[in-house]
């Protein structure tokens, strides 16, 4: 029992003595007059915010009236905020959370990468990779002010050009400038 003591309280000691050594050893690295290091400052997507782009395309669907499954993921495609609508297709729900993944993973609208998969084109087969890509209209990417792309919106359950009217109110709502109208 004392050993195991005195072991716990040599690991405790060094654990402390070790914490404050790796910013020492990164600053080593570093020329004298560089900046501090801290984490990039370029926004994230966090709740509120993916709420806020569920609300404006379900008030989009409901001026539509069509009924959908909207999701919203972070930057590390990871689902934020899902919502399915009132009798929207249950099939669509991983179609919109697939849709909003693939434009993550690529950085741009799931359509514009369907264009791109067509035989012949350069990504061919692209969705069969990743787990199933979804590469027809209704996935945008949503970036920051600075231009990073912080997430993306996916959204399934009636027609591609739908989805994707859909999609680019919920972007709209919390990207207001937004790039040219890609699929």
């Amino acid at each position: 029992m004392n050993t195991r003591l005195l072991l716990l309280a040599a690991l405790a000691a060094s654990a402390s003595f070790a914490a404050p050594a790796a910013p020492a050893l990164a600053d080593h690295h570093r020329e004298a007059g560089d900046p501090p290091l801290a984490a990039a400052s370029v926004g994230t997507l966090d709740l509120a915010t993916a709420y806020v782009a569920v609300k404006a395309a379900i008030e989009k669907c409901e001026q539509m009236g069509v009924k959908m499954n909207i999701a919203v993921v972070d930057a590390g495609a990871n689902l934020v905020a899902f919502a399915r609508m009132d009798g929207a297709w249950l099939g669509s729900t991983d179609i919109a959370v697939r849709k909003a993944k693939t434009a993550r993973f690529f950085d741009m609208p799931t359509g514009d990468i369907g264009e791109l998969s067509q035989p012949g084109g350069p990504l061919y087969e692209i969705e069969s990779s990743n787990g199933g890509l979804i590469t027809f209209p209704g996935g945008v990417p949503i970036r920051n002010a600075d231009g990073a792309v912080i997430g993306a919106i996916g959204v399934s359950g009636s027609t591609v050009e739908d989805d994707h009217e859909v999609a680019m109110a919920g972007l709209g709502a919390v990207q207001p400038e937004q790039p040219e109208d890609g699929g």
